[in-house]
């Protein structure tokens, strides 16, 4: 890649591929395959570490839109950097492949066997002591975790689709467990050797409890694969399923495998996502955004996440390397650091801050009959029931007019909730909807939230992004109104005149998935109760959804869809279209 200005490093070089033995400091030695560039003189590394088959990333295959078969090659083109100077070592964590050691789930002796890896590699002939990472999901997760450490020789990360918070990105969204993507990753995991961890630190007693309590819940005992790793909860094969299942709510254990910002992570970060993983990496990119404290920039692309093998990144992720590794001028420096795609536009926008500072967050409320829109609830207006139960899961529904003029939405999504259940417990589950103009209806985002899980915590909460504390439960209180802020993950879309956005409110997710995307946000918890829902939208209990407008709908939504109309009084009922009567 070249401009009239600058040009990335070229392809010149044949390339060396050598088995690696990298020893940490408990005795394991960690597997890894190095593929270099075929010369005497000492370059950049950069390493891609993984718990999956390190055959399947040096596979030369056609690339595919993303599959969940194909889904764990995320190393990229592993000769891509050597053949432009750079050696990439792809290594297997502890516990996988041929790497030693017990697999610990992304636990503190993971990470610093990485932070030992690097300084190894940056010691070694061929390495010019500075080492870069990069990947793409677990392996931009390790990337985020390992470079919160601020290891001395790692000069760079390139890090997109990246879960950050273990508890709320991935096992519990809003307090609410997510089975199925667990269920379908597991196997993806190459020789795993488990172990019970959590056993093995809080005593075989203690956990034997937290299983029991676990076993009682009603909704997880419907669900046969978790019943099943409850009956063995010490077995290999369920170890790490049982443990998970055993903490219903934030704790140690998942702070230790989430990004501890508080160190302030100095090292340059390449951050990002797609808006079609609003179940798993999407919030990570965000929360990074926000709390590095070193270099930064952040790409949010369409919502295809990337073909597999991976190869869309290997000029971008080129150029953070020969700046931030090389030191050469790549123009990094003239463009700014945020970018986002928007949606329906097939365009992108860019800033200086995430939210964009233009951002006009706009209460969109839920009227009688289905409506939505930035009225305020009208004297008639009531609510809207729904039943929800193990066989038929209702829903509800609430729709803007057609938009008139050109609206751009993107950014932080919040519903402020006002509801009432004769039940101890809901379970929310919030979907944003698009209706194009043919009436073709998709899903944009989503939003979950466990009714007993409400709490916030006030201090890391803003208006327009709830944080719930997750660390006690409280009962929700039968026949009573409760208020809930439900975070609905972002998204950027522009909508064109006629189209619609749309609300859709339930007890569970059981939707058919319309992409392989969207399967990875389905697969939670569901009551195993019946109980009956009330969304009360009324002048004391205006429940809206709280929308981010950053262009357009300068005068709001029309309640009438912008459609001209004779008003139906008794003068005109019996009228003709010219307006004289008949």
């Amino acid at each position: 890649m070249f401009t009239q200005t600058w040009n990335t490093s070229p392809r010149e070089f044949e390339v060396l591929v050598e088995s690696l033995q990298v020893p940490v400091s408990d005795g394991i030695v960690l597997d890894a395959d190095m593929v270099r560039p075929d010369t005497s003189n000492p370059v950049p590394a950069i390493l891609s570490a993984h718990a999956y088959a390190k055959e399947d990333q040096f596979t030369d295959l056609v690339p595919v839109g993303f599959t969940h078969v194909r889904g764990h090659m995320e190393a990229g083109d592993t000769q891509f950097f050597a053949r432009r100077g750079y050696a990439h070592i792809v290594l297997n964590v502890r516990g996988t492949g041929l790497s030693g050691g017990t697999y610990d789930n992304l636990g503190e002796r993971t990470i610093q066997d990485i932070c030992e890896a690097i300084t190894w590699i940056a010691d070694q002939h061929w390495c010019d002591t500075n080492v870069g990472m990069f990947g793409m999901s677990y392996f931009a997760i390790v990337q985020n975790l390992v470079a919160a450490q601020n290891p001395p020789h790692l000069k760079a990360i390139f890090a997109p689709f990246a879960y950050t918070d273990m508890y709320r990105d991935r096992y519990y969204h809003g307090g609410i467990l997510s089975h199925g993507f667990m269920k379908m990753w597991l196997p993806t995991l190459s020789n795993p050797r488990l172990a019970p961890l959590l056993c093995n630190e809080i005593g075989e007693e203690a956990f034997l409890e937290l299983v029991e309590s676990a076993k009682r819940d009603p909704d997880i005992a419907e669900v046969e694969f978790l019943h099943e790793a409850l009956s063995a909860p010490l077995h290999e094969d369920f170890a790490l399923i049982a443990e998970i299942l055993a903490q219903p709510l934030d704790n140690n254990y998942y702070r230790q495998r989430s990004v501890d910002y508080s160190q302030k992570p100095e090292v340059p970060a390449y951050l990002g996502a797609c808006w079609g993983v609003s179940g798993l990496h999407l919030p990570g990119a965000f929360r990074s955004w926000e709390h590095w404290a070193g270099p930064k920039c952040l790409t949010i692309g369409p919502p295809i996440y990337l073909d597999r093998p991976i190869y869309q990144y290997q000029y971008e992720s080129l150029r953070w390397f020969d700046h931030w590794l090389r030191g050469q001028k790549v123009g990094l420096e003239e463009e700014k650091p945020v970018r986002v795609f928007i949606d329906g536009a097939a365009d992108w926008k860019e800033g200086e801050a995430w939210p964009f500072p233009e951002t006009r967050w706009t209460p969109f409320y839920l009227h009688n009959e289905g409506w939505l829109n930035e009225h305020e609830p009208f004297d008639h207006d009531e609510s809207t029931t729904f039943d929800d139960s193990p066989g038929v899961h209702g829903s509800v529904e609430f729709w803007t007019g057609g938009i008139v003029e050109k609206t751009e939405v993107c950014g932080p999504i919040v519903l402020n909730l006002f509801a009432e259940t004769n039940a101890d417990e809901v379970l929310w589950f919030v979907s944003l909807l698009h209706r194009n103009c043919e009436g073709i209806e998709r899903l944009l985002t989503r939003g979950w939230l466990r009714g007993s899980h409400r709490k916030l915590d006030r201090e890391k909460s803003r208006p327009w992004q709830p944080y719930h504390a997750h660390d006690e439960p409280v009962p929700v209180p039968p026949g009573e109104v409760v208020e809930y802020s439900i975070e609905v993950r972002p998204y950027g879309i522009e909508l064109q005149p006629g189209e619609q956005l749309g609300l859709r409110i339930k007890c569970a997710d059981d939707e058919k998935p319309g992409d392989p995307l969207q399967a990875i946000s389905l697969g939670h918890l569901w009551r195993s109760q019946s109980s009956v829902i009330s969304i009360l939208h009324n002048r004391k209990y205006p429940s809206n959804l709280v929308l981010p407008i950053t262009k357009g709908n300068r005068i709001g939504t029309y309640y009438s869809g912008g459609k001209l109309q004779f008003p139906e009084t008794r003068e005109t009922k019996s009228s003709d279209p010219s307006g004289s009567n008949s």
